[in-house]
Order: structure tokens, then C-alpha cells, then sequence
């Protein structure tokens, strides 16, 4: 019973990102937009800024990474999709310790890229024993 709850929990959470990868890119799989957190990407309001060109380029990289062939598997398309997201999040939090001044912003940016990396290499982990 737990197993038929986290599927359809997994299933709804996807659903959103289901919709936008066909909306966006047609058919090929993927999280699209990244319409599953409920934000589209904005045009920059600084261009100039190089933090903000690093936010871009990792939200990209991040983005394209996420374009993931979905398998079916719902176990393995979950993990196949979050190591990308969470290797984004570490990103952007690198970013923010080059560039952010506020100490408790920098101290959440520290948190993150330690609990994220934790949870990638348990992802990396699990999805080697689902493809075996």
C-alpha cells in the first residue's frame, strides 16, 4: 500500500512537469521550463551583474541536464531527474558564497551544498542498483 501511495504521490508531483515538458518541448521527455516549481525562467532585469550571469548559466546547465529520457520506471525517472536538480541547487549555492554578502544567506547556501551533495551521491547509489 505504501509503495501504490508514494507512486501516485510521485505521479502527481510530476504531473506538472509532464504537462510543460510537452508544452515546451514537444514529446522528447523532460522537465521543460522547470514547470514543477510553478516559476518560468525571466528575462534578466541585470545582465551586467556576474552574479546573475552564473545564476543563468546554471540555471541552464541545470535545465538541460533535467532533460531526462523518461524510462517508465517512476523509481528511475525520479532519481534521474533530481540528480540534476540538486546538482543545480549546489551550484547556485556556490554561486551565492562567490558573490553573497548577507552571513545567514551564506550559511544556508553552506547547509545546501552539504545536505545536497549527501543526497546525490545516495541518488547516484540507488540509481546504479535500479539499472542492475
Amino acid at each position: 500500500m505504501r509503495k501504490k501511495i508514494l507512486a501516485v504521490a510521485t505521479m502527481i508531483a510530476l504531473s506538472p512537469l509532464l504537462a510543460n515538458a510537452q508544452m515546451s518541448h514537444g514529446n522528447h521527455g523532460g522537465h521543460g521550463g522547470h514547470g514543477g516549481h510553478g516559476a518560468q525562467p525571466q528575462p534578466s532585469t541585470d545582465s551586467t551583474s556576474p552574479s546573475t550571469k552564473a545564476y543563468e548559466t546554471a540555471n541552464e546547465r541545470m535545465h538541460q541536464e533535467m532533460m531526462i529520457q523518461f524510462t517508465g520506471d517512476a523509481d528511475k525517472d525520479f532519481i534521474a531527474g533530481m540528480i540534476p536538480h540538486h546538482r543545480g541547487a549546489v551550484d547556485m549555492a556556490a554561486i551565492l558564497l562567490e558573490y553573497g554578502k548577507n552571513p545567514r544567506v551564506r550559511e544556508l547556501a553552506e547547509q545546501i551544498i552539504r545536505e545536497q551533495e549527501k543526497e546525490i551521491i545516495l541518488m547516484e547509489e540507488l540509481l546504479k542498483e535500479l539499472n542492475q
